[in-house]
């Protein structure tokens, strides 16, 4: 397991931090947000991954907390100022730090940055199959895009160098994963939240979207169902989102970058706040 490594120094993380054009650019984009739930069921494809989150968070009460807390931190990262970025890294960090067990640590530079690669790796997916691809330089975008990695500890030097050799890390890291019990049963309250069936009709359409974007090994392996009359479903309704995307002018499409990180952070916080009233209610 690599060894932890401390966040940049604060000159150091404003320099890095200078340089997200591309990255912001991509990344306001709404259609990218379709692949949330692919990231997330990727993410937890890794054992250590799926047993961090099954042994130290309540996703079965609260079963999207996991990947509100993960867009919340890429926002805030993406589009808020070296401030910021560095007050959540460092809550992060101390949640992370309490995240440990058998083969896993919330602090470990390789799992974060496993992470923060099925992110890159959604966004640069969407982009490839529903967007315009000459919109952005996909290159570019890695380069800067490693930056969220690195501000929770994963050093560049550690991250690989170019696109290249990033998608070569996703092929073999891809192959070697194995979708686990427990990362199935996270899955399962993620996409059938027992407490959010109100929601069905959105829920419905988050499963259809999230098994269409996965790589097939993984829907395969989280019995997640695609019959041909669901295969039909998703093509019409991801045709039908890249159509709108393309009609749809820019400034129409983005929202406020910084409503978007004043919300963020207040869900942050807020979490944190609630997190600490559970821990002084546990029972010693």
């Amino acid at each position: 397991m690599p060894a932890t490594s401390p966040t940049p120094a604060p000159d150091r993380l404003a320099e890095r931090l200078a340089d997200r054009d591309v990255l912001r650019t991509l990344a306001s984009e709404p259609l990218v947000g379709l692949a949330a739930g692919r990231a997330l069921l990727m993410q937890l494809a890794h054992p250590g991954v799926a047993r961090g989150v099954a042994e130290h968070s309540d996703f079965a009460e609260r079963p999207l907390a996991r990947l509100f807390g993960t867009l919340d931190f890429l926002l805030i990262t993406t589009f808020g100022t070296p401030e910021q970025v560095a007050r959540i890294a460092a809550k992060v960090r101390g949640i992370h730090t309490a995240v440990r067990g058998e083969g896993y640590s919330g602090n470990d530079p390789g799992l974060q940055m496993w992470v923060n690669a099925t992110l890159i790796d959604s966004a640069l997916y969407v982009h490839e199959t529903l967007m315009r691809p000459g919109d952005t330089d996909p290159e570019e975008y890695y380069r800067q895009a490693r930056v969220v990695a690195e501000v929770l500890g994963c050093p560049l030097e550690e991250q690989p160098p170019d696109l290249a050799a990033f998608r070569a890390y996703m092929d073999e890291t891809l192959a070697s994963l194995e979708v686990t019990g427990a990362a199935r049963e996270v899955a399962r309250a993620v996409l059938w939240p027992r407490k959010l069936r109100a929601l069905f009709p959105a829920l419905m359409v988050f499963r259809l979207v999230t098994a269409a974007l996965l790589p097939e090994r993984l829907r395969e392996e989280y019995g997640l169902p695609w019959t041909p009359g669901r295969r039909r479903a998703a093509r019409l309704l991801l045709r039908g989102a890249a159509a709108g995307h393309r009609v749809t002018p820019r400034f129409l499409r983005r929202p406020p970058q910084p409503l978007l990180v004043r919300l963020a952070g207040h869900r942050v916080d807020r979490t944190l706040s609630a997190r600490r009233v559970r821990r002084r209610a546990a029972p010693s």
